[in-house]
C-alpha cells in the first residue's frame, strides 16, 4: 500500500499557488490537500502546476450551501463539479449541516454517491464539527442506513464534541476506520480541536492516543488490499492555534508543527511497510 503524506494549504494562504506547491514538495511532501483556488488564473495554475509534478492532490469541498435540501444539493453538486478540474484523488467534503433532518442528511449522503458514480471519484465526507459528521452518535446512524458512505478521517473533532477519548464509541470509531478513505493528523483533547504543541511531554496522552488511531487506520487499510492512503498533517493556524494573551501571538509556527508531525507519521508509516 502506498502512503502519501499531503500539507495543507489552510494557513498559507498568502503565499502565491506555485510558490506554495514548490515550497510543500521541497519540505518534503508527497502532495496538497487544498479547496480550489477560487481566482481563474490561480486554479489554473495550480492545476498546471500539480499535475506537472505528478504530485496527489486532496481538493476540499466546503462551500456548498442553500435555502433548502433541493438547493443545497444542487449548489453541492456545482461545487463537487468545479472540484474535479485540478484531477484530485479523492474529494474531501465538509458535508452538509449538524442541524439537518436525517432525511436531508442521507440526500447529501446520496447526492456524493451518485456523483462519485457517474465521475469515479471518491468523495469522504470529513468527521467535521457542523456537519453531518460533527459526532460518533449521528455518524454511527448514517453509517447504519447508508453501508458505502466513505470519510475521512478527523477524530478531533469527536474527540471535542463528546468531551472525551471516545471511550464509549467503540464500535462506530472502528467503522470510521473501516471507512477511512483520507486522514486528517490534527491532535485534539477532550476540551478543543487541537494542543497547543505535540512536541512538549504533557501533551503526551493525546499525541499517544492519535498516533494509535492512525496506526491502527494503516493496519486497516492493508489488511483491505487499499492501494493508497492520504494523510494530511492538519495542525491549523489561529483560532485552532493557541496564541498568547495579551497580544494574540501564534504559540508556535504552524508550518513547523506540521513538518514535525509529517516527520512522525513517517515514523509510524514505516514499521508497517
Amino acid at each position: 500500500m502506498q502512503i502519501k503524506i499531503l500539507c495543507t494549504r489552510w494557513g498559507h494562504e498568502n503565499i502565491p499557488v506555485e510558490a506554495f506547491i514548490e515550497k510543500v514538495i521541497s519540505a518534503g511532501y508527497d502532495g496538497i490537500d487544498s479547496w480550489l483556488p477560487g481566482n481563474k488564473n490561480d486554479r489554473k495554475l495550480f492545476t498546471k502546476r500539480s499535475r506537472e509534478l505528478g504530485v496527489p492532490v486532496v481538493v476540499q469541498q466546503h462551500q456548498a450551501e442553500g435555502r433548502d435540501i433541493n438547493s443545497f444539493c444542487r449548489s453541492f453538486e456545482c461545487h463537487l463539479e468545479a472540484a474535479m478540474e485540478c484531477n484530485p484523488v479523492i474529494i474531501n467534503s465538509h458535508s452538509g449541516r449538524d442541524f439537518f433532518t436525517m432525511d436531508e442528511q442521507l440526500a447529501v449522503i446520496d447526492t456524493a454517491e451518485n456523483f462519485s458514480a457517474k465521475n469515479n471519484i471518491v468523495i469522504a465526507h470529513e468527521t467535521h464539527r457542523g456537519r453531518i459528521g460533527f459526532s460518533p452518535a449521528n455518524a454511527g446512524e448514517l453509517f447504519k442506513l447508508r453501508p458505502s458512505m466513505k470519510v475521512t478521517a478527523d477524530f478531533s473533532h469527536w474527540v471535542c464534541v463528546t468531551e472525551s477519548y471516545l471511550e464509549g464509541f467503540k464500535e462506530t470509531v472502528d467503522e470510521a476506520i473501516r471507512r477511512t478513505v483520507h486522514i486528517h493528523a490534527r491532535v485534539g483533547f477532550p476540551e478543543g480541536p487541537q494542543i497547543p504543541d505535540p512536541r512538549l511531554p504533557e501533551w503526551g496522552e493525546p499525541l499517544n492516543y492519535f498516533t494509535s488511531l492512525w496506526s491502527g487506520i494503516i493496519r486497516e487499510k492493508e489488511a483491505q488490499g487499499t492501494s493508497l492512503l492520504t494523510i494530511t498533517t492538519e495542525f491549523g493556524p489561529p483560532p485552532y492555534m493557541w496564541t498568547t494573551s495579551p497580544g494574540n501571538i501564534p504559540v508556535t509556527s504552524q508550518w513547523d508543527l506540521n513538518l514535525f508531525m509529517m516527520h512522525l507519521l513517517r515514523d509510524i508509516i514505516t514499521p508497517q511497510q
